[in-house]
């Protein structure tokens, strides 16, 4: 079946209004990036998004939700879009959503994949194996977490798995980045490309590992337990004794564990950032802000006493992210400054 009919809209404009709607936090950062990479990585995102909203829409039934998510991702097989296949997800999926900036994503998916056919071939190289492995960690979530609420609770069985699934969801994102970057930006000629993707993976693994921490509650609400059981049972606990917030003095030392482990990663995130060249003032702050944001989050999140409270609003507050973002901008980048706030970030965090 051949695409729909539609009104060109500059490439920009388009990428521009949909990620404001669907993330102002994320239309602010990419915003900074280099503009010769802006356009891959927005798109990528918006992609990235989609194929959450089809995983996460649980008034279709688990199986048909998997049947969609690999027709999604084969539209990345090769550079032929199958866009009946497209269409039927928008059919299917655009119906349930509440929030109107999914929807208004998934009903401008058309368009999002003519702008990828509109890429080189080379960054729809990199875009197509993003979104291979991106999926998988959807898929994970479906195939693990077999419930959508408290009472059917599950975890996942052990350290490694958990490894895995932030490698699937947000550590492979680093590898895409340091691809996209290198390719585009002549001032990182001197990058050993590999080396700095796998930092990179550690990097989109601290991102991804804090927001499980500062989700925690509500994803338990969902039956879905990121913390290891094998870890749980090391410390006598259950996935269910998490859902009673009374139990955190007895769950933190597992959790702070893993607020450790998110911090190592983002050290590693803050050398990936630091290896920036200084004239590259965009590319750094793009990677400075997700990083300190990380780490006022954890601090907020390890100093809260009502960590499992799925009430709470452990967030950090939007007044903190502009002026972290205004520190940032107005000294131009600085790694002085930015590693004196990463520092002090880090020791604030119990």
């Amino acid at each position: 079946m051949a695409a729909a009919a539609h009104t060109a809209v500059p490439r920009h404009l388009l990428l521009n209004d949909l990620l404001k709607r669907v993330s102002r936090s994320f239309f602010l950062t990419v915003n900074v990036v280099p503009r010769c990479v802006r356009d891959q990585i927005g798109l990528a995102y918006l992609f990235a998004r989609a194929a959450d909203t089809i995983a996460d829409t649980d008034l279709i039934e688990r199986e048909r939700r998997l049947l969609f998510l690999e027709q999604f991702r084969r539209q990345f097989n090769t550079d032929e879009v199958i866009w009946s296949e497209v269409q039927a997800i928008q059919a299917a999926v655009t119906p349930h959503q509440a929030d109107s900036s999914e929807r208004q994503l998934l009903e401008r998916l058309e368009d999002c994949f003519r702008l990828y056919l509109e890429l080189g071939a080379d960054d729809r190289a990199r875009i197509r194996t993003l979104m291979g492995t991106l999926t998988n960690g959807m898929v994970m979530d479906l195939q693990a977490f077999w419930g959508d609420k408290a009472s059917q609770l599950a975890a996942l069985p052990t350290l490694n798995d958990l490894d895995r699934y932030t490698y699937y969801v947000a550590g492979c994102v680093g590898e895409f980045w340091t691809g996209m970057v290198c390719a585009h930006l002549p001032s990182l000629a001197s990058w050993d490309t590999a080396k700095m993707a796998a930092v990179g993976v550690r990097f989109g693994k601290g991102l991804q590992l804090t927001n499980i921490l500062k989700d925690l509650p509500r994803d338990l609400q969902r039956g879905r337990c990121y913390i290891p059981a094998a870890l749980l049972q090391e410390a006598g606990l259950t996935p269910g004794d998490l859902l009673r917030k009374g139990n955190l003095p007895q769950v933190k030392p597992m959790l702070d564990k893993l607020v450790r482990l998110a911090l190592e990663h983002l050290d590693q995130g803050w050398l990936y950032t630091m290896a920036i060249p200084r004239r590259e003032v965009r590319l750094r702050l793009a990677c400075m802000w997700p990083i300190l944001f990380a780490g006022a989050t954890l601090q907020r999140i390890s100093a809260s006493p009502d960590w499992l409270d799925a009430t709470a609003k452990l967030k950090m507050p939007k007044g903190q992210v502009y002026r972290i973002m205004a520190l940032t901008m107005l000294t131009g980048g600085c790694g002085y400054v930015g590693t004196a706030m990463w520092g002090r970030l880090r020791k604030q965090v119990g």
